[in-house]
């Protein structure tokens, strides 16, 4: 008898009758012989009301009460599960974190998991009973406290508890019906992916892809639990079969491109004429990274009298000013000539494992970048994926180039 975790988003909840599908998808499975653990999610909009609530208490908060307050959305949901599954005559209870338990750090409000014991777990599969569990979700073993995960922390639990339980596969529902080559509002030639490698989605989620959350997909590849992303609202008994997250040695054909992502809200920051010696690079970072602002593309140029340099980097536009304003407080140290900055960029990535072995391919959009009269301000690359930033305005046509340029669009 094989073992499964379901995942089910706050969409998918979202109200009684939203619940009341959800329990045919895990009929469906039980009815299969399946032993079913389900992870749920607060009802859609809940934990923004909790989280409001709490900022309305204090702007100064204790955020071990925060997470007291925030994790109440997903108890509502598991107990409220539980009991729509035992009308239908289905054995099931709900589970919260602290019960089974999932232990975590005490980071409260962005807690890492360090271990669950799924032997709770076990003896309540050994009485045919489906378990509901609230996501988001743990306690901290020394303290007793109540903690979450961060936010989108349903998946992360979810794909932990899949591999703490030895189960076959986990299934991550949401409003989408799978991983697409890229978003279907833009490119209407989108096409929904049958597989995807772990590295290629964790590029994907880190790049603007928002079906599933960046840790919950690097615990499934440390892990190498078989993840499926399914839509919640496909008919419960036909549903469609969703992308499957798996091992790159299980993808057969691999395509140069698996996908193009986006990122809005990028802003550019360059400084120029900063000294040419060691300790700069430190002066500019560290602080930055002291302020929780995070820096994703950097590029330095050194001039010709190779005394001083440019430094151009990115950070998130809602941290633009803050940045500036850190940086202008240690010019002195840095000793940089002016600083310059951009708002309204994106960044528009591709990514593929089968880049590793053909040459050339970010040359062909660099080209037609050039055709289509798109400037690119920075570049950055790795082995399996390159970014491109660009102006905002231009967001549309670069996608939709790159989609075509890489064979993406459906026949």
């Amino acid at each position: 008898m094989a073992r499964l975790v379901m995942k089910f988003g706050g969409t998918s909840v979202a109200n009684m009758e939203r619940i009341r599908n959800v329990a045919q998808h895990v009929r469906r499975e039980v009815e299969a012989g399946h032993q079913v653990a389900v992870v749920v999610s607060a009802m859609a909009g809940k934990t923004n009301e909790l989280v409001g609530w709490v900022n309305e208490g204090s702007k100064l908060y204790d955020p071990r009460e925060y997470d007291a307050v925030v994790a109440s959305g997903e108890q509502v949901t598991s107990g409220l599960l539980a009991i729509v599954l035992q009308d239908m005559g289905i054995s099931a209870r709900s589970w919260q974190g602290w019960q089974i338990p999932l232990l975590t750090s005490d980071a409260h409000g962005s807690a890492r998991i360090e271990g669950i014991d799924g032997k709770n777990l076990d003896d309540g599969f050994k009485r045919g009973e489906v378990a509901v569990i609230a996501g988001f979700q743990g306690i901290h073993a020394d303290t007793g406290r109540l903690t979450t995960l961060g936010r989108g922390g349903s998946d992360t639990s979810a794909v932990a508890i899949a591999a703490a339980i030895g189960a076959e596969r986990c299934d991550i529902y949401t409003d989408v019906d799978g991983v697409y080559t890229t978003d279907p509002r833009i490119v209407s030639k989108a096409r929904r992916l049958e597989k995807v490698a772990f590295e290629e989605m964790l590029e994907m989620a880190s790049l603007g892809a928002k079906v599933l959350q960046v840790r919950s997909v690097e615990l499934a590849m440390v892990h190498k639990v078989r993840t499926y992303v399914r839509s919640s609202f496909d008919d419960p008994a036909n549903p469609t079969p969703g992308t499957l997250i798996c091992d790159e040695e299980e993808i057969m054909e691999q395509q140069i491109v698996t996908g193009i992502a986006y990122s809005k809200d990028e802003a550019q920051i360059t400084l120029r004429r900063v000294a040419d010696k060691p300790g700069v690079a430190a002066a500019i970072f560290v602080p930055l990274a002291d302020a929780n602002i995070n820096v994703d593309m950097i590029i330095q140029v050194t001039s010709d009298n190779t005394t001083s340099t440019d430094i151009t980097f990115t950070v998130p536009t809602a941290d633009f000013e803050r940045a500036k304003t850190i940086l202008e407080g240690r010019k002195a140290e840095i000793n940089f000539g002016a600083l310059e900055g951009a708002r309204d960029l994106v960044k528009v990535s591709a990514i593929g494992i089968g880049m590793r072995s053909h040459a050339g391919v970010a040359a062909r959009a660099f080209k037609a970048f050039a055709d289509k009269g798109i400037n690119i301000r920075a570049i950055t690359t790795s082995e399996i994926k390159f970014s491109l930033l660009i102006d905002a305005a231009y967001t549309e046509l670069a996608v939709r180039t790159l989609h075509s340029l890489y064979g993406l669009d459906a026949a």
